[in-house]
């Protein structure tokens, strides 16, 4: 029986004025499918804007986009609570600090390797500067998994992690933040060993702190309120809104938590939460404070859910996108949702997607909900409510202010806006009305393109 094709090998032709830069992208790095597979749906986009404006070209500003500014790699020894010696890889891809210091989180999972923080430093870039806030685009981790250590082990693995990787940051250099395994606990230890090295309280230098000692309101749950409020916007378009939706949200992390929260709020049902092992489905609605006691406070599989709930029902070793929602709010990780499970969410009557995680859906399953009508919102546009909230978060720093969460959160409803509108602006200006991908793609590279190109070749 043939192997199924990869998602690489399922890319589709590029314009010509851009085809030679992704070809120059594979040959550089033809073992990272989840970069060529992120640059590739840029560049896609972007083809138009270069048509339209030779002096990209004539500046290399594509060229220079795709290649990060620096690469750091580096040994991570540490030493488990037997006594053995750890070796993990770290990793921090500084992408592009055109429009302000280097941001966004660390992932510690082991699945984690130069391909996927290269794509997701890539994104970052766009999702960025679509916020208008002044930031650049960075991505780092570690192929550490935090899953079953104790706070000890964590602890020593923070410490020696940032005893390398301190020489590159700082508040107007590189400005980390969490991402998958990467919580509260983490960033303490890893901004408490920052600290301790560098005898600087930098607090502007590490966002999603604990309230109480630097941190901002509505930060830990901005990532799961934002993909709500693109999916909001993007519905208020055609006149409806979220009231009585059915919603599907995978995960159970923090942005699938505050997703599934969200939605509560604004009247909708959220009926499906997931982790590796299966899914659980509750025609009653989640119920938010058991799944954090589980997932937060005990960190047991997500079939407990089922086990403690009447109204739910688990589903080993599948996907949550075979129940039937209106919205789908996918907040796992990359490429979770197929061609196949687009197809299923179709077909069971789904409105509209908001990506809560980076590239989550395939680009078969984003072509399948774009020609069936389906509401779109990449992870680029639709999750960047987190890193607006951290940028947020690195004001109030600067200016020793702290804000309420109720203005935190119409803050963080007015950037989701900013972002919705020039997402769909840019889309009707380059004639792809609707087309929230193209959109999000090309607002976000023109604002990168115009810094580039104002600051010379560098």
């Amino acid at each position: 029986m043939p192997e199924s094709p990869t998602v690489t090998e399922t890319l589709s032709p590029l314009p010509s004025s851009v085809s030679a830069v992704f070809d120059t992208v594979q040959a550089r790095s033809p073992h990272e499918p989840e970069f060529q597979q992120a640059v590739h749906e840029v560049l896609h986009s972007i083809a138009p804007v270069i048509d339209r404006h030779p002096e990209f070209v004539a500046s290399g500003v594509v060229e220079r986009l795709v290649e990060p500014e620096r690469q750091i790699m580096f040994r991570v020894p540490w030493v488990d609570d037997s006594g053995t010696v750890q070796v993990n890889r770290g990793y921090r891809i500084q992408f592009s600090s055109v429009l302000g210091p280097y941001k966004g989180g660390l992932r510690f999972h082991p699945s984690v390797n130069l391909s996927i923080i290269k794509f997701l430093g890539f994104e970052q870039i766009f999702k960025n500067a679509l916020t208008g806030q002044g930031i650049g685009g960075a991505k780092g981790g570690s192929d550490f998994d935090p899953h079953g250590r104790s706070d000890a082990e964590i602890m020593r693995f923070c410490q020696s992690f940032m005893n390398e990787l301190y020489r590159h940051l700082g508040e107007h250099t590189d400005v980390p933040a969490g991402d998958i395994g990467v919580g509260a606990r983490e960033i303490g230890y890893l901004f408490g060993q920052y600290r301790k090295v560098t005898n600087r309280h930098e607090s502007g230098m590490f966002t999603g702190k604990g309230v109480q000692w630097g941190g901002a309101e509505v930060r830990t749950e901005a990532t799961g309120y934002g993909a709500v409020f693109f999916a909001e916007e993007m519905l208020a378009v055609r006149g409806e809104s979220l009231e009585g939706k059915r919603v599907g949200v995978s995960g159970s992390g923090n942005v699938a938590i505050y997703a599934i929260a969200k939605a509560h709020q604004l009247g909708a049902l959220p009926v499906t939460a997931s982790d590796s092992s299966g899914y659980v489905v509750d025609d009653a609605g989640i119920d938010v404070d058991l799944l954090r006691q589980l997932k937060e406070v005990e960190r047991v599989r997500i079939a407990e859910y089922a086990a403690r709930r009447p109204s739910a029902r688990f589903v080993e070793g599948a996907r949550p996108w075979e129940v039937a929602v209106d919205i789908a709010i996918p907040s796992a990780t990359q490429n979770e949702l197929d061609e196949d499970d687009a197809r299923a969410l179709i077909a069971g009557g789904v409105r509209a997607v908001s990506e809560g995680a980076n590239m989550p859906s395939t680009p078969g399953a984003v072509a399948a909900f774009q020609q069936a009508g389906v509401l779109f919102g990449p992870g680029k546009a639709a999750n960047a409510g987190g890193v607006a909230t951290s940028a947020l978060e690195m004001s109030q720093n600067a200016s020793r202010q702290r804000w309420s969460f109720g203005d935190s959160e119409q803050k963080l409803r007015d950037i989701i806006a900013d972002i919705h509108h020039a997402a769909f602006d840019a889309a009707e200006r380059y004639g792809h009305d609707g087309d929230y991908v193209v959109g999000a793609n090309i607002a976000g590279f023109e604002r990168v393109a115009h810094a580039m190109l104002a600051q010379g070749v560098i």
